[in-house]
């Protein structure tokens, strides 16, 4: 059987380097990109670029914004790492539309995690997700913005519960919370 681990931290907190070396311990690596970019955000162009420049030549990119759970079916028995990177973007994708312009009630992004929740559990490879963890900061003043930290506190808690092992990062060091 695969194992699944949860890799949770704030910005710039170490997450994505410390997933890409759990990925890397068991390659081949399949990397799961989620984030949608506006050509006219640089800040975010350049923060992708970043993260392509930083990934190994080896290892294979799949951009994956709305629906984890057949690409990790379909990579499952391939690889010996799929890292998805990261569940905060995927969720914000899913919430506002951006895929689709087709906007996901809190009903069907949770039904869309537990599926991918459940393939990652299925599947024989080291399944790493990378998360932000939201929660620690004041009660966000508009309802969009308490919406978004309600459901990826409700997202972490689902994939915490499915990992083998939960991370968290914080200034570039990291603590087992699971097992």
């Amino acid at each position: 059987m695969g194992e699944t681990i949860l890799v949770l931290g704030g910005s710039r907190s170490g997450k994505s380097d410390l997933a890409a070396r759990l990925a890397a311990e068991k390659p081949p690596v399949s990397f799961v990109a989620t984030a949608i970019v506006d050509p006219n955000d640089e800040e975010m162009v350049e923060r992708v670029r970043r993260h392509r420049v930083d990934r190994p030549d080896d290892w294979k990119t799949i951009e994956g914004s709305v629906d984890l759970e057949p690409i990790i079916r379909n990579e499952t028995g391939r690889f010996g790492s799929i890292l998805i990177d990261c569940v905060t973007l995927w969720l914000g994708n899913l919430m506002l539309g951006i895929d689709d312009q087709n906007p996901r009630t809190d009903g069907e992004i949770v039904a869309l995690v537990d599926r991918a929740v459940a393939a990652a559990s299925e599947s024989t490879e080291r399944v790493v997700w990378v998360s932000n963890e939201v929660g620690w900061g004041v009660v966000p003043e508009n309802r969009l913005a308490r919406r978004f930290a309600d459901l990826q506190g409700t997202v972490n808690r689902r994939i915490a519960a499915a990992s083998d092992r939960v991370i968290l990062c914080v200034a570039g060091l990291s603590i087992d919370l699971k097992p």
